[in-house]
């Protein structure tokens, strides 16, 4: 199981960014993958994903696996500016260059020099400002606010957002040319309920950690209070994971966490939690559709292929264990054992498992 760490992630526990990613579940096997792919070229990258979902982690581990991996890595939130400084912090500012500059100022791309800046939600940057950005994306210089002299620049942007950017464009929101100059690189990060393989991994993780900072001895979850942790939609995906591990560790007893120890709020919409919890609604649709794709394929050996691929799905999202895989299809443990041993999977490495 790969894992990223946010470099001052005891610092941050009061944010809304999450500090930690596992890459368990095959979507994010598949994510990493990808990443791992996109880091060592040159060229921009935009994150797409919810809040909580871990971009930061994602544009730290783009940088480490650069070739700039040595050089300053830089992290900005676009909406933590007032507009009216946005130019300064990004660009930078000489003496004088208005009421309060009582000294020149390097901005963020200056200190950026040679590694990475990270933008984060810039979907926020004010329209006049995405002029701009442009303009250095393509000329590879800055200009500070006040002085016409141009400061040569060496700098691989990574972007994210949480919101759709072709939308924004299409509301006019969004500079279309500005899109397309950071939509070379794209990773999509999916929010944590459609990577559940990675939903008990995290809650073990936070356990351990918070164990450790409260000076609690070692604690577990449950079955039922992991039954609880995968059944939840993660509206504040990562983040508000480890802070139901965090509370329920304050209110649990007998160092076991139940689900009663878990504060959780449904923050969804009704009709959508419904589609969440009831599979006969959405999952089979799109389980429907992947089928008839399928099919109009006229595969070989169509049925093995695709009880083959439910018996390692299954078995992935158990995280190998056996008797979970059995339950959770409704067969006997050595029904399990007989049919992974068929098609090769308990032959894998653990360390391709995710172990």
């Amino acid at each position: 199981m790969s894992l990223l760490t946010h470099p001052q992630a005891r610092e941050l526990t009061k944010s809304v960014r999450a500090t930690v990613l596992v890459f368990k579940d095959p979507r994010s096997q598949e994510l990493l993958n990808r990443i791992e792919r996109l880091a060592p070229s040159e060229a921009n990258a935009l994150i797409i994903g919810e809040t909580g979902t871990g971009k930061e982690l994602v544009a730290r581990h783009i940088h480490h696996l650069s070739r700039r991996g040595k050089a300053p890595f830089v992290a900005v939130n676009c909406g933590a500016f007032p507009e009216t400084l946005v130019e300064s912090e990004l660009f930078g500012h000489e003496k004088g260059a208005f009421t309060g500059a009582a000294t020149s100022k390097a901005g963020w791309f200056e200190a950026a020099n040679g590694g990475t800046l990270f933008l984060d939600e810039i979907g926020d940057l004010p329209l006049n400002m995405q002029v701009k950005l442009l303009r250095v994306l393509q000329e590879r210089e800055v200009v500070r606010l006040g002085s016409r002299t141009p400061i040569p620049i060496n700098v691989r942007l990574v972007a994210a957002t949480n919101v759709n950017l072709a939308d924004a464009v299409v509301a006019g929101h969004f500079r279309e040319d500005l899109f397309y100059r950071l939509h070379v690189a794209t990773i999509r990060l999916p929010p944590l309920r459609e990577r559940p393989g990675d939903i008990l991994p995290l809650a073990e993780f936070f356990l351990n950690e918070h164990c450790q900072r409260l000076g609690y001895q070692r604690a577990s979850l449950s079955a039922e209070a992991e039954r609880k942790l995968l059944l939840h939609s993660w509206p504040g995906n990562i983040r508000e994971l480890e802070n139901a591990i965090h509370h329920a560790l304050l209110v649990c007893r007998n160092q076991q966490v139940q689900p009663g120890d878990l504060q959780l709020v449904e923050l969804r919409p009704a009709i959508e939690r419904q589609e969440l919890a009831a599979p006969a609604v959405a999952a089979e649709a799109s389980l429907d559709a992947a089928l008839y794709r399928l099919f109009e394929r006229n595969l070989p050996n169509l049925y093995e292929h695709i009880e083959e691929t439910v018996f390692r799905s299954a078995y992935h999202f158990c995280q190998g264990n056996q008797l979970q895989t059995g339950r959770l299809l409704g067969i006997s443990r050595n029904i399990v054992r007989a049919r992974l041993e068929k098609i090769g999977e308990l032959n894998v490495p653990k360390r391709e498992l995710g172990y």
